[in-house]
């Protein structure tokens, strides 16, 4: 699908640019069936409640109680029975409960698509998407199957949930020839369970359900067996030990009765049942059921569903904790927390997308002499540039981006340096974009200012530097000399080795006679304006946290 170009790929998934026809679209669900992950069918519910009195401990129970009635303790058997029964119905009760507000969060929400049938835009359910609907895409909406782009314009894509990689990426309709690409690394593919952060597109459909990308990823989680906790296992081992011990020393005793102290066989026999049913641990159960659904509760408080109460003891257990670090550890939202200009260390204050903060040189806001320099750093790096900021409303309560997180870093701090970014995009417009490429490693925009053309690049620092002759350094371009050269490798090395993401920003008025803005010709002869570093920053309660881990 993806080596056809967009002309083509109508026909092969037999539909058109108008869309699917709507008797056409009810004939493929038939065909196709409904848009949706299947979950594995579980085990009816009456086996669920027979699994709570069948296990293991359970057998011994009842057949304590049952030796307890042969040997004429019907009081002792009546108790085992009881608290057997009690335990079991409290933890059929607890699973229950858990299943079903499980399933209630999963119906809470119906997706919608929008898709074009007969020409028209219709909204959909998403379980109703077939393949060879044409699926019609913007900001903020999630994708519901998997589909080839026919149409886009700056279209940008998170595949966090298949690729775990938190930067959007940038999606192309054009046809892709190269086989060294995974499936989901493929850029004129869209995929179910992703979302778009930025720009529109159109993506026909081709595979929805099961056949989708994240479905296969859904049947493979389903497929894997559940294992019996640590406290499952030492349980079986526990009931194990207590009935070959139980009966061993239930079979000395008769012995002894009838050898050593020369009692009939059904007095023996008596004895020896009573022997057996005093090494029943009627209380180990109950006990152990008692302190899991305390630390249920625990959980519940501290708004954590417990689906099965031998999950408690297996979290207790845990030695490792492996987690996702992008929205998990840190905040998910890109902060500039240094810049550099020639022989300049300036340090970012504020976090989060909420432009609050300031630009400090040696502890003090940075002086007038630097601010110029400063100036066309963040104007660069806040007109190259795609993100949207949202400012606080009823929901969410804070500032919130639409678009690449980078950029939206690249945004603030422009803003925290004092820049009307607004302002500055009405006097000099943008005329042209040359998008990031994996290949290049930059983004470059071309902009109108007043009679001639400028353009300011950001990308890798290596790649953009190779491309730089100049370097503005205080309000003059000069030649970028090997040693200052040098100063910026350093600075970028340094950035690099705390974990910082490092980009370089460049700038070049653009000659008049230029037409054809290609990156060859526009990304040539650039003057280096400086570094930004940012960070993903940890949330607040992050090192709580790991202490609480730690101690525990």
């Amino acid at each position: 699908m993806h080596t056809l170009p967009p002309s083509e790929v109508y026909a092969a998934l037999g539909t058109g640019p108008q869309g699917l026809p709507e008797a056409e679209a009810r004939e493929r669900l038939h065909r196709y069936g409904r848009n949706v992950i299947p979950t594995v069918r579980g085990k009816p519910i009456w086996l669920k409640f027979l699994a709570n009195f069948t296990h293991l401990m359970a057998i011994l129970l009842w057949t304590g109680g049952i030796v307890a009635f042969i040997a004429k303790l019907p009081q002792l058997g009546i108790a085992i029975w009881m608290v057997n029964l009690i335990n079991g119905i409290f933890s059929f009760w607890q699973e229950y409960r858990a299943e079903k507000a499980t399933e209630a969060l999963r119906q809470l929400l119906p997706t919608y698509a929008r898709v074009l049938r007969g020409g028209e835009e219709r909204r959909i359910l998403a379980e109703e998407l077939v393949p060879g609907d044409i699926m019609l895409l913007e900001e903020g909406d999630r994708i519901s199957a998997d589909g080839r782009l026919v149409q886009e314009a700056e279209l940008r894509v998170d595949q966090s949930t298949l690729t775990g990689e938190s930067h959007p990426v940038r999606k192309m309709s054009d046809a892709i020839l190269r086989r060294d690409l995974a499936r989901v690394e493929l850029p004129n593919l869209v995929f179910a369970g992703t979302s778009v952060v930025a720009g529109t597109g159109r993506a026909v459909a081709f595979a929805t359900g099961t056949a989708s990308q994240f479905g296969q990823i859904a049947h493979l989680t389903q497929a894997v067996g559940e294992e019996p906790s640590p406290l499952q296992k030492e349980m079986t081992t526990v009931t194990r030990v207590v009935t070959v011990v139980a009966v061993s020393v239930g079979l000395l005793f008769f012995a002894l009765a009838a050898l050593v102290a020369g009692m009939g066989l059904t007095e023996g026999f008596v004895f020896s049942l009573g022997m057996i049913v005093a090494f029943v641990p009627e209380g180990l159960l109950p006990t152990v059921t008692l302190s899991l659904a305390i630390g249920v509760q625990r959980m519940a408080r501290r708004h954590a569903l417990i689906k099965r109460l031998s999950a408690v003891e297996t979290l207790g257990c845990t030695t490792v904790i492996c987690t996702d670090k992008t929205g998990t550890l840190t905040q998910n939202e890109m902060t500039v927390s240094n810049l550099w200009l020639p022989g300049r260390w300036l340090k970012v204050t504020g976090v989060g997308y909420a432009p609050e903060g300031q630009i400090m040189g040696d502890g003090r806001p940075v002086p007038t002499s630097v601010a110029g320099d400063l100036r066309q750093l963040l104007l660069a790096a806040g007109l190259c540039n795609n993100a949207r900021l949202l400012p606080p409303n009823a929901e969410p309560r804070r500032w919130t981006v639409l678009g690449d997180p980078t950029e939206a870093a690249l945004k603030v701090v422009a803003l925290k340096g004092g820049l009307d970014l607004e302002a500055e995009a009405e006097q000099t417009p943008r005329i042209r974009e040359l998008p990031f490429e994996s290949r290049r490693k930059r983004m470059s925009t071309i902009h109108q200012a007043g009679a001639s053309r400028v353009a300011y690049v950001k990308g890798a620092p290596s790649e953009t530097l190779a491309l730089c002759t100049h370097i503005r350094l205080d309000g003059r371009e000069c030649p970028l000399e090997d040693g200052v050269r040098s100063q910026v490798v350093a600075a970028n090395d340094d950035y690099a080795r705390s974990g910082l993401r490092v980009l370089a920003v460049a700038t070049r008025p653009l000659p008049r006679d230029l037409t054809e803005y290609t990156p060859e010709a526009v990304e040539r002869a650039l003057t280096f304006l400086g570094l930004v570093a940012m960070m993903d920053p940890p949330r607040p309660e992050v090192v709580e946290a790991v202490e609480k881990c730690h101690r525990s």
